[in-house]
């Protein structure tokens, strides 16, 4: 990775810690760049939709879509397609197993379709627990950790530990984004490492995601082709992507 990348990242990365900062802040951190650089590196991360450049400053992408945009925008953005996600989820949801269900918009939208059966479910989404709270046969479990209020999920060492200790046969995993330089990724280190301690302990992974998550980069990559087993999708991903899928032995539904 050439420098300018590595810069560009470790900007983002500041941001994403920050959620806002002042362009002063960001010349105090990086006080080795000249002004005009540090401009078009804001510039140019904004126009890769990794940051987003306000008056005197910038802020975190991840702290918008976690505050009005999760609870707002993101549960009425393709709405269609995460119902055709959840519908075909529910044909590979095997009886009597041990289910790890991210939290997320798409997996809210599957946890409102889940059927009443015997099985264990363990998830880190407040949202995809209120609409399994309906179900009288699973157990439902959510490992402790720290809140995080705009994204309505637990995070942090304490969850992760948690997750360590149980067996599952199978993950359902959300994602912010995908794009070939980074792999599947996501906005937030602590997410990224909760992601992939579930992915450690399932015997099956299971992506959710819908097309329009092709091409857009996330800080904070948590898995490659090989660590998956089964992307469902609502039939729209691109070619190339495919055959990706089909190299690797990944299954697409």
């Amino acid at each position: 990775m050439d420098t300018m990348e590595t810069r560009r990242n470790s900007i983002v990365n500041f941001i994403n810690e920050k959620g806002t900062i002042t362009f002063a802040q960001l010349k105090e951190k990086f006080s080795d760049v000249s002004e005009m650089t540090l401009r078009t590196d804001l510039k140019y991360l904004d126009s890769e939709k990794r940051i987003l450049r306000i008056h005197g400053g910038a802020k975190s992408v991840q702290t918008l879509i976690e505050s009005d945009d999760f609870l707002g925008k993101r549960f009425v953005q393709n709405v269609e397609e995460k119902k055709i996600i959840a519908e075909k989820a529910l044909t590979v949801l095997k009886d009597n197993k041990a289910v790890y269900l991210d939290s997320g918009s798409t997996t809210t939208t599957l946890a409102e379709i889940f059927p009443d059966g015997s099985r264990l479910i363990y998830t880190t989404g407040l949202t995809c627990a209120t609409e399994l709270s309906s179900l009288e046969k699973p157990t439902v479990m959510i490992p402790g950790g720290k809140l995080n209020r705009f994204s309505q999920s637990v995070y942090g060492y304490t969850a992760i530990k948690e997750l360590e200790r149980v067996n599952f046969d199978q993950a359902f995993l959300g994602v912010t984004g995908f794009h070939p330089s980074t792999g599947f990724a996501c906005g937030m280190n602590d997410e990224a490492i909760l992601k992939q301690t579930a992915i450690r302990q399932s015997e099956q992974v299971i992506i959710l995601m819908d097309s329009s998550k092709i091409g857009k980069k996330c800080s904070y990559t948590f898995c490659d082709f090989s660590d998956i087993d089964i992307i469902i999708s609502d039939g729209k991903l691109p070619a190339d992507f495919l055959e990706k899928c089909d190299k690797a032995g990944v299954k697409v539904l």
